[in-house]
């Protein structure tokens, strides 16, 4: 069953976005193949909104993916809702076309649906790019309230966010942001959805496992449900958009059968009662991503010194100003 167009919400600026994506994020021990498999499956079970990055490094396979499946007759490009963000090696102004450039040669795409920065910076230069027709909408990620205000209060602000990707579960609901994001017409996309892959360091192994709450098992046992499912429509009944992230077939068919059945009101409500403002992802790994950059070069890799001056630049305290 591919997602209707009852399961797109339209965002502030006339474009569509499917409720449920996948994310295609994984660890560097996993093989770059298993995303493009990951994201074959996807597509023939349903799912029309893929998740990517730059700083995933699978772009290639993820394009090469949804390329064969536009080939085979599947879908068609305008089926496909593909999400890119800019990562933060590339977030002086004069750096964000070529990133978005660089990123459509790898898809091998002539356009994405949403560019977002993977970061709080720049975003007059997402404008342009908008304007350029390489991407049909902008949007941004990991953005808190006080952020928001500072590009929605900006001067001569051409186009507004169309969403705010941030982490969001039943352990961490961002009930407020969530609030603040209606208020303004601002699509709220929830990533690590299900919790997250807990790959050390990013995640303290210490930390719980939300899909293994009792609550949330008790409520997915009451509707013949997986605790995933569970959580999955629990943002969906929220107004949220989500990313459900697998390389696992079963669950990739799993995640998506989330449409036909409903929470009911006492069942939001004990999971509402479950949020704990547990944040497992902290974003003081993009200054161990910008690390690693710099030694892969120094080991031989082939990043250019300007992405490894804007590197130099990342490990240093990050200016407001930079944020419009």
């Amino acid at each position: 069953m591919a997602l209707s167009k009852s399961h797109r919400v339209t965002m502030n600026d006339g474009n569509t976005i499917p409720v449920l994506g996948l994310g295609t994020y994984a660890p560097r021990s996993v093989p770059k193949s298993e995303g493009e498999m990951a994201t074959k499956v996807a597509i023939e079970v349903g799912f029309r909104h893929i998740d990517g990055a730059f700083l995933y490094e699978n772009e290639k396979e993820v394009g090469q993916a949804i390329r064969a499946k536009i080939a085979d007759g599947t879908v068609t490009r305008k089926d496909i809702f593909y999400t890119g963000k800019l990562w933060n090696t590339y977030h002086r102004p004069e750096l964000v076309r070529p990133a978005l450039e660089e990123t459509l040669k790898n898809l091998q795409l002539d356009y994405i649906d949403l560019y977002i920065i993977h970061c709080p910076m720049s975003f007059k230069a997402m404008e342009k790019c908008k304007d350029a027709g390489l991407v049909k909408s902008i949007g941004v990620s990991n953005f808190n309230r006080r952020q928001l205000e500072m590009i929605l209060n900006k001067p001569g602000l051409k186009y507004k966010p169309v969403c705010n990707q941030v982490e969001c579960h039943p352990y961490l609901n961002q009930s407020k942001l969530l609030e603040f994001c209606k208020s303004n017409d601002i699509i709220l996309v929830a990533y690590s959805s299900l919790g997250t892959h807990r790959e050390a360091p990013w995640v303290d192994q210490n930390s719980p496992i939300v899909l293994e709450d009792p609550v949330l098992g008790a409520i997915a046992k009451k509707h013949n449900r997986t605790p995933a499912q569970v959580a999955i429509r629990y943002q969906i009944q929220r107004g949220l958009v989500v990313l459900a992230k697998s390389f696992t077939e079963k669950r990739i068919k799993e995640n998506f059968q989330v449409f036909d059945f409903q929470l009911t009101p006492e069942d939001m409500k004990a999971i509402d009662g479950l949020n704990k403002n547990l944040r497992y992802l902290i974003f003081k790994q993009a200054v161990g991503q910008t690390t690693r950059l710099i030694q892969d070069h120094s080991a031989g890799g082939s990043h250019s010194f300007r992405s490894l001056f804007v590197c130099h630049l990342l490990l240093a305290p990050v200016s407001t100003a930079m944020l419009i």
